[in-house]
């Protein structure tokens, strides 16, 4: 089948799907945005601050599960089950977060709304792989990216106007009703999907890894906001766990980045840790070295989805460039948007030239987190679909909670030294945006 004979995202065979899959999509962007933007003062309400790392680290952790059994479970019985009980989970869990008496239980909430999102997202993922035919790939995934765009710009002050107005509880309630709908709409192209032969068996085990990977992610996250002896031999405990799970989880050489297949799975993961360990202190930097507002401050944030954005919607057009070209042309951007707007903890660099930076960051990221995942399916036999798509994300899930923990713990022990622990931080970060820019020359097609 030509691209030219493929029927539009929004045709009547495939209106559903798209406008239920964004939505969804969407819906997490927002859960995740607007919840960070509302902890603190759920912390404060709910009298958990001693909790509030744990509040975080919980869902990334029980996403990676969730991954892996989507997976699984896509390859061996097709999307629909694992599509399902990942909503029905997130759903819950965004309920029992809404309705919490106290910290823990919020914890817990959101714990098993982390395992939700693992699953659902790996299933959207093998859904357009099945669904949708492979020239409107690119678009469906430019879709997934600019599905960000929106809860980035309207997630911080509509969290905050619900906060103020009807209370926190309703950040984690509306989300959680807005689900259902958007679930429904999925639920045609769920029809006649069915598992690949032979696909699963031993494949099941890779749950148990899983397990495993979570549990020292989550230890990895706690640790990096602990101190001393304590700090030290939890994260190196959580670091083992990390590393015998991951050779299991991943496809074999990815962590080399060995060409084909496993380069396209450690860039993501690279390019993942790299963005989010300078995305999460970007705006503190701005505020207490450069004296920006917080609301300015976030705003930068805002301007880097616009960009990934537009990234992506180039990325699926017609007469865009190859596939290679545009993940070079990625990392780099994201290289030199994180060394630029770390830049910017020095007073002789204007602070426009950050903001620019960034944006050339979030540029990168729309040119190559699509075309990641376009790689993905094309290197993918059908029965191994859904187990790459889980590789894939659990690579970001993975690779983010490490290199974010030990961004953390620097930054913590650095933070009397004022600038010298944000150029530390950005230090970090820029070693896995060059180690991208390396790999990228190895994904693609392996040689026969």
């Amino acid at each position: 089948m030509t691209t030219a004979a493929a029927p539009g995202l929004l045709s009547g065979r495939l209106r559903t799907l798209t406008v239920g899959s964004v939505a969804l999509v969407s819906l997490g962007a927002f859960e995740a945005i607007a919840v960070a933007t509302a902890m603190p003062t759920v912390a404060v309400a709910l009298d958990g601050l001693a909790a509030y790392a744990l509040a975080f680290g919980l869902p990334l952790a029980t996403s990676v599960v969730g991954m892996v059994l989507a997976g699984v479970w896509s390859d061996a019985r097709g999307p629909g089950a694992a599509m399902r009980v990942g909503v029905a989970a997130f759903v819950g869990g965004l309920l029992v977060a809404g309705l919490a008496p106290a910290m823990p239980v919020l914890a817990v909430g959101r714990a098993v709304q982390g395992l939700g999102s693992g699953l659902f997202s790996v299933a959207l993922y093998v859904v357009v792989a099945r669904a949708v035919p492979p020239g409107l790939h690119p678009r469906m995934f430019a879709a997934f990216a600019a599905a960000w765009v929106l809860p980035a710009v309207v997630g911080p002050p509509l969290a905050g106007l619900l906060v103020e107005t009807v209370g926190w509880r309703w950040v984690f309630l509306l989300a959680a009703v807005l689900a259902v709908p958007a679930a429904l709409l999925v639920e045609p192209a769920l029809r006649g999907l069915a598992g690949q032969a032979g696909a699963g068996g031993h494949r099941w085990r890779r749950v148990g890894w899983a397990v495993v990977a979570a549990i020292g992610a989550g230890a990895l996250y706690q640790a990096g906001q602990l101190d001393g002896t304590l700090a030290v031999v939890l994260g190196a405990g959580a670091v083992v766990a990390v590393a015998v799970a991951a050779p299991a989880l991943l496809p074999a050489g990815a962590l080399l980045a060995r060409r084909g297949l496993p380069a396209v799975i450690a860039v993501r993961g690279l390019l993942s840790a790299a963005f989010l360990a300078e995305e999460a202190f970007l705006p503190l930097l701005l505020s207490r070295e450069r004296g920006l507002s917080p609301t300015v401050s976030g705003l930068v944030l805002t301007a880097a989805a616009v960009t990934w954005s537009a990234g992506s919607w180039f990325q699926g057009r017609h007469r865009a460039p190859s596939r290679t070209t545009l993940l070079r042309c990625g990392t780099a951007l994201v290289g030199v948007g994180v060394l630029t707007a770390g830049a910017t903890v020095l007073p002789a660099v204007p602070v426009a030239v950050g903001v620019l930076g960034w944006a050339a960051a979030g540029l990168g990221m729309g040119l190559a987190y699509p075309t990641l995942s376009v790689l993905t399916l094309e290197l993918s036999a059908p029965g191994e679909q859904g187990a790459n798509s889980s590789a894939l994300q659990i690579a970001d899930a993975l690779f983010a909670a490490v290199v974010l923990a030990l961004t953390g713990a620097l930054f913590a022990a650095l933070v009397g030294s004022g600038a010298v622990a944000f150029a530390a931080g950005t230090a970090v970060a820029a070693v896995p945006a060059l180690a991208a820019v390396l790999a990228a020359r190895r994904a693609g097609m392996a040689p026969a």
